[in-house]
């Protein structure tokens, strides 16, 4: 038994700032300071806080330090764990180890939030199986192997109205029992696991395969076992390399300790999961594209009907959810599902577990109940914008999802009310915009997303996103008429009609959303061939204040073009024949004599 525990956070965010050699260091220091058999060093997942990584927390004083550098670790051993003084200069702002301490869960970016998917992420080393298990891992395994029916299981996931977390929402207890139905032999029906997670800004399912890959594989087993399926593949892409090392451990430890494979728990139910590796096609991500990849063929997706509870891979019956979908499964077997329907909205049961990024102080994973406000989400749970800026928009749903307002700050955040501002749940990412983003750029940039990701067997798809951003390179140019506004809007109407799956059906709602929202930018662009915001370079012109420039010349000897000319003490000009719009000018200058317009 330890008397300290140090927990370090192995997450993919922390981990590229350094969170090895830290975790390294502590163990080096530790034994120096002859106190290895007193304290432990456990590599965790993700603690959510991305914003002030690398963190390590010290229990159970629940002490948690931020922005932790290697260097500062001996320090924390010798202050903190011989000593008993924790380093101040390091404690996470909103927490101290004074007489008024606050716990974490007190703290703004965690007290509104109710984590479940994201409940051992943090908190236990996901490269531990013992780990799991003393978190009542794989108790809901055993419990429906030898308590309940395949039928119960669908029964009580249907009860919970657990819904798809991968964007569509559709009723997971719904879809496994669609699948159960069609009679097959357990070897003939496959459980599918999406973590092809491709949406810019979104981390949600690599960060829980990251910091407990066990929840995944134990509620596919479950899904097999509700289903009759006897196999199951976790489509995983290899651009997540800590996730699918994680998940190799986790199925190697759950085979050896008979968790996965013959006979789990004594019964006559098998189950094996495999992994397959993605290339990192965004249309991938859909499921009959998904299937058809996992084929070993080309990933382009299948007209449907038939659906692949009826036809899904290898021809045969399959169930496909995502990573947070099975994240929630076995807590809702153990719990039971009055829990998890008590929690969240009317039509919108549980928690979702969002990315948030952006323009956002307090950038990280955060798990809400449905139906948080999204102002809570933005001003309190994530800080607000950075350096006093005036929050714009919102992106929910990536280049499938739509931009949602600041009017619309004190929406709900579920299926419902965000299908009715014209966005969606997507996967999880929420992008935050402030005043200095332009929409119409916003909108061009998801729409180069689509193009680029596009498996092109569908034309309107193909060629219709294409001609999409065309149209609005020639806005952001100030090169588009009204004419081309209307043609844009036209298309986008189009491809949602006809696009053969769901990433071409979605692709228009960044700009339909934008269009929707703030036509007013649009028409700037047009009709004044001003940007307001300040962002398309072809619109903007960067001019010097004679009032303010004090001739210091520090414009001038960083203009790249020599742009810049003025002598000492006199106040600057810029040439706008050669300058190139770089921003240099302005990123340098001391006095705020730069300006853009």
């Amino acid at each position: 038994m330890y008397r300290s525990s140090v927990l370090v956070c192995g997450g993919t965010g922390c981990t590229s700032s350094g969170s090895p050699k830290i975790q390294d260091n502590f163990k080096a220091e530790i034994a120096a300071a002859g106190l290895q058999d007193e304290v432990e060093v456990v590599q965790t997942g993700c603690h959510g806080l991305c914003a002030v990584g690398p963190i390590v927390i010290v229990y159970p004083d629940a002490v948690y330090y931020s922005h932790v550098q290697p260097e500062d670790v001996h320090e924390i051993v010798a202050e903190h764990l011989l000593k008993g003084r924790p380093v101040e200069r390091l404690i996470y702002k909103e927490t101290t180890p004074q007489a008024e301490v606050k716990t974490l869960n007190d703290t703004a970016f965690y007290k509104k939030q109710h984590r479940i998917a994201l409940r051992n992420c943090g908190v236990i080393n996901p490269e531990r199986i013992e780990e799991y298990i003393a978190r009542d891992g794989y108790q809901a395994l055993g419990k429906v192997l030898t308590t309940m029916t395949p039928d119960e299981v669908i029964e009580t996931i249907l009860a919970s109205g657990l819904r798809g977390r991968g964007g569509a929402g559709f009723p997971t207890g719904q879809k496994w029992k669609f699948c159960a139905v069609n009679k097959a032999d357990p070897e003939d029906k496959y459980v599918c696991c999406n973590a092809d997670e491709g949406d810019p800004g979104a981390f949600m399912d690599r960060s829980i395969l990251e910091g407990d890959p066990h929840a995944v594989l134990e509620a596919m087993a479950i899904a097999g076992y509700a289903i009759g399926s006897a196999h199951g593949y976790i489509y995983v892409r290899a651009e997540y390399p800590l996730a699918v090392h994680r998940l190799e451990v986790a199925i190697a430890q759950a085979e050896e300790m008979g968790l996965l494979g013959k006979n789990i728990f004594g019964t006559d139910f098998s189950f094996d999961i495999k992994l397959r590796l993605g290339a990192g096609a965004f249309v991938c991500g859909e499921e009959t594209a998904l299937m058809t990849s996992i084929e070993g063929n080309r990933g382009e997706p299948r007209p449907r009907p038939p659906f692949p509870a009826l036809k899904g891979l290898f021809q045969k019956p399959t169930i496909l959810n995502n990573v947070e979908t099975y994240a929630n499964v076995a807590q809702i077997i153990l719990n039971g599902p009055e829990w998890f329907s008590s929690i969240g909205s009317e039509k919108s049961k549980g928690t979702k577990v969002f990315a948030l990024g952006g323009k956002i102080n307090n950038t990280g994973l955060v798990e809400i109940p449905m139906g948080t406000p999204l102002r809570e989400i933005v001003e309190e749970i994530g800080g607000g914008c950075p350096n006093g800026k005036k929050f714009k928009a919102v992106q929910t749903g990536g280049p499938s999802g739509g931009c949602i307002p600041a009017e619309y700050l004190d929406v709900a955040i579920d299926y419902e009310h965000l299908a009715e501002i014209g966005s969606i749940m997507g996967s999880g990412g929420m992008i935050v915009m402030d005043e200095d983003n332009c929409m119409v750029d916003i909108a061009k940039y998801f729409m180069e997303f689509i193009v680029e990701e596009s498996c092109g067997k569908c034309t309107p798809c193909r060629v219709g996103t294409k001609r999409m951003l065309e149209i609005l390179t020639k806005i952001t140019e100030g090169q588009a008429t009204m004419e081309d506004l209307d043609k844009l809007e036209e298309l986008a109407y189009y491809i949602k009609d006809n696009a053969l799956c769901g990433l071409g059906q979605t692709a228009p709602n960044p700009v339909l959303s934008t269009l929707k929202y703030f036509r007013d930018e649009y028409i700037a662009h047009i009709q004044e061939k001003r940007c307001p915001a300040g962002v398309c370079k072809s619109l903007l012109s960067y001019n010097i204040d004679p009032d303010k420039c004090r001739g210091c010349t520090m414009c001038a000897r960083n203009c790249p073009t020599k742009a810049i000319t003025g002598t000492v003490k006199q106040p600057h000009v810029i040439d706008q024949s050669k300058c190139v719009k770089c921003g240099t000018c302005m990123t340098v200058c001391k006095f705020g004599a730069v300006y853009k317009k």
